[in-house]
């Protein structure tokens, strides 16, 4: 799964997503945000910010673990209903690279990633319209292991000047 784990991946890159991983981005949600979630798996990270006072307009993942979601590739969404896009997207490069162009061309786009992304050189061409970068910091995503670092990326279909990064 990551670096710091030996266990092996999990089918889709399915790892719901921890509420103590969603509390950075709180502050950065103005008000009551209509968000999709495209990548929603059992819907953990849709329970999270609805307790926040937030509300999925589509939740939608290719293999849905929860009621009421759509059965949808993210890369056949041709719109967002709702402000943004918030998800806890797979990691893997084939198909987060092209998810990346393809939702924040569609609208504004927080991805949880691990915070190593940012360093990386292939990560490069995204980070040319990241706005903002949140750090969360050690996530625990299964078990007894499988921690990584982590951070919310906001992706934007245009440049706005220097990317704003908040630390912990």
């Amino acid at each position: 799964m990551g670096k710091r784990s030996n266990m092996p991946k999990v089918e889709r890159d399915f790892y719901p997503t921890p509420a103590h991983a969603v509390e950075p981005l709180l502050p950065h949600l103005s008000g009551s945000v209509l968000f999709s979630e495209p990548c929603c798996g059992d819907g953990a990270l849709i329970m999270h910010l609805h307790k926040a006072g937030h509300s999925c307009i589509l939740a939608s993942d290719v293999a849905p673990r929860m009621n009421n979601a759509t059965t949808v590739s993210a890369m056949r969404l041709n719109e967002c209903r709702g402000d943004m896009f918030i998800t806890n997207p797979p990691y893997t490069w084939k198909v987060l690279d092209p998810l990346i162009t393809h939702l924040r061309g569609l609208a504004p786009t927080w991805l949880l990633l691990p915070a190593d992304m940012m360093h990386n050189k292939r990560m490069s061409p995204h980070l040319e319209q990241c706005h903002k970068i949140v750090s969360v910091g050690r996530v625990k995503w299964f078990g007894s292991g499988g921690m990584e670092n982590s951070a919310w990326y906001l992706f934007l279909d245009h440049s706005r000047g220097p990317t704003e990064f908040y630390g912990r």
